[in-house]
């Protein structure tokens, strides 16, 4: 039998039960408290009789029948009464219903003449079963005699049959409402665990717990009403917040592309998104189950080594590419040179020559001088000079750029230096002012490394200032662009430091980023 089942046949019983010693107990009660309200209604009518000069003044004289009988007969049919006698001090009756029986003494003890009244007992007597009551007849000081009243048990039982039908009824229709209100109790169960057993939620509830704790990546489960439902402890790590089953996803301080995945709960597939010091691969799914939306779950792995590694790859790739095509280029500068001299034309040959040496002079700007010693930071401006000649942007080094400490963190100078540069260069090609330019500012105060870049390009349109280094936010046009300024601002807090958009003056209509970068430079002096 299914465990629903079992419930609903357990709570109807038990509502059984309940109404059952319900009716019981109101039946005892009702049968108590009509026999007490007979009682003190066969008292009253006593007291009243025994009240009666007439009753008083036979009763002393102990006069049978006659005047007593009328009374006795009066009263007996006024009120319905099964009997109301009246008795001598000697227990001998004096008036009764049936004439036969005056004269004689009392079936049943006549307990009034002592003084007291009797209520609600009930006795056999000669005329049957019947609820009685008793009460003395004072004559000054004296007890002359009793009255004695009684109703019909019978006429008792018709009135308790009559109110414990309306009980009945009462119970039925609760008995009604109860097994109701179980089904329905039972139905909401069976959909609320979506027909599965427990036993099957227990297994179900093993499962979950061995999948969530023993995987390595995150994992997050929001309701249909966006709340929280299930968590590992993966999860939190990555996204660095708390995650408290049952709050609000709006509550939570979420990045701006995990949050949208949540709210719109639509299929997400390898994600990038920023949380903290990390980059994330966001996974979503919607659950669904008979066609009704039970929420969404999102997955997360870590790929913050992964993108540290790509983006040293990178950095070495763009040196590389700025190298070969230098190479490439000085190669068919001195096979030029060569066949000039070949050919006896000296004059040609040092003219080119010295073309030649202007030429690479003007391009190597960034790098003459001491300004800039760290090797990394050289590397990383030719790469970017090559990157900028290739899309006809012209790359310069501030006049006051001076760095005369080594990097510690080539990789968090990288992410910096490099997506702003990147950036940049784009902006100054896709402006409209030629020649199209960035220049690039770099300066030590002590172990910080301040930069600045500023390009020639149109700016930043004011819509997109304020969640400008929001991830997914990104003034290309092109589709998967948006992490550049949320990697190079990440990495910059993560050293204590931060990367911001200023203003970049009157005279200049491109944007202007500025970023600091604490403890990342060795004094030259150390």
């Amino acid at each position: 039998m299914r465990f629903t089942r079992q419930v609903l046949l357990l709570q109807i019983g038990v509502v059984v039960l309940v109404v059952g010693l319900g009716v019981l107990l109101v039946s005892l009660l009702l049968r108590s408290t009509l026999t007490e309200q007979y009682g003190l209604r066969a008292l009253a009518i006593a007291k009243s009789v025994a009240a009666d000069p007439v009753v008083v003044e036979g009763a002393a004289a102990r006069r049978q029948g006659g005047a007593l009988e009328e009374r006795v007969q009066a009263v007996t049919k006024a009120n319905d009464a099964l009997f109301v006698v009246i008795t001598d001090d000697h227990e001998i009756r004096l008036a009764h219903p049936t004439p036969s029986e005056v004269g004689r003494k009392v079936s049943t003890p006549a307990e009034a003449l002592s003084g007291q009244d009797v209520v609600s007992a009930v006795q056999s007597g000669t005329l049957g079963l019947s609820v009685r009551s008793k009460t003395p007849i004072w004559q000054g000081e004296r007890v002359v005699g009793e009255v004695s009243v009684g109703f019909e048990v019978a006429t008792l039982t018709g009135d308790l049959n009559r109110l414990l039908l309306i009980t009945l009824a009462f119970a039925a229709g609760a008995l009604l409402l109860g097994a109701g209100a179980s089904a329905l109790l039972n139905r909401r169960l069976r959909r609320v665990t979506h027909g599965l057993e427990p036993h099957e939620l227990t297994e179900l509830l093993y499962e979950r717990e061995a999948v969530l704790h023993g995987i390595s990546e995150g994992v997050l489960a929001v309701d249909g009403t966006q709340r929280v439902s299930v968590r590992n402890g993966e999860a939190e790590r990555l996204l660095g917040i708390n995650l408290p089953v049952g709050a609000q996803v709006e509550e939570l301080d979420l990045s701006p592309r995990v949050r949208k995945a949540v709210e719109e709960g639509q299929p997400v597939d390898n994600l990038l998104a920023v949380a903290g010091n990390r980059v994330l691969v966001v996974n979503s799914r919607a659950v669904r189950r008979d066609d009704r939306a039970l929420g969404t779950v999102l997955t997360f792995r870590d790929r913050t080594d992964l993108d540290t590694l790509s983006r040293e790859l990178d950095g070495i790739r763009s040196l590389s590419d700025g190298l070969r095509a230098q190479r490439h280029e000085f190669a068919n500068r001195l096979h030029t040179l060569s066949g000039l001299l070949q050919l006896g034309h000296h004059a040609e040959a040092e003219e080119y020559l010295q073309t030649l040496t202007e030429t690479t002079s003007a391009r190597s700007l960034p790098l003459r001088g001491d300004a800039v010693t760290d090797p990394y930071l050289q590397a990383l401006l030719v790469a970017k000079s090559e990157q900028g000649l290739e899309k006809g942007v012209e790359l310069k080094l501030a006049d006051d750029s001076f760095v005369r400490g080594s990097v510690t963190d080539p990789v968090a100078a990288g992410t910096v230096i490099g997506n702003l540069v990147d950036n940049a260069l784009h902006a100054a090609r896709m402006g409209p002012r030629r020649p199209a330019t960035v220049e690039v500012g770099l300066f030590a105060d002590g172990t910080a490394l301040h930069v600045s870049v500023v390009d020639s390009g149109p700016g930043v349109p004011a819509p997109v200032r304020l969640n400008l280094f929001d991830e997914g936010v990104s003034t290309k046009l092109s589709p998967g662009h948006g992490l550049g300024l949320a990697l190079a601002r990440q990495a910059a807090r993560a050293r204590g430091g931060d990367v911001w958009l200023a203003d970049p003056g009157e005279d200049s209509s491109g944007a202007l980023f500025v970023a600091k970068l604490p403890d990342l430079l060795v004094e030259a002096d150390s």
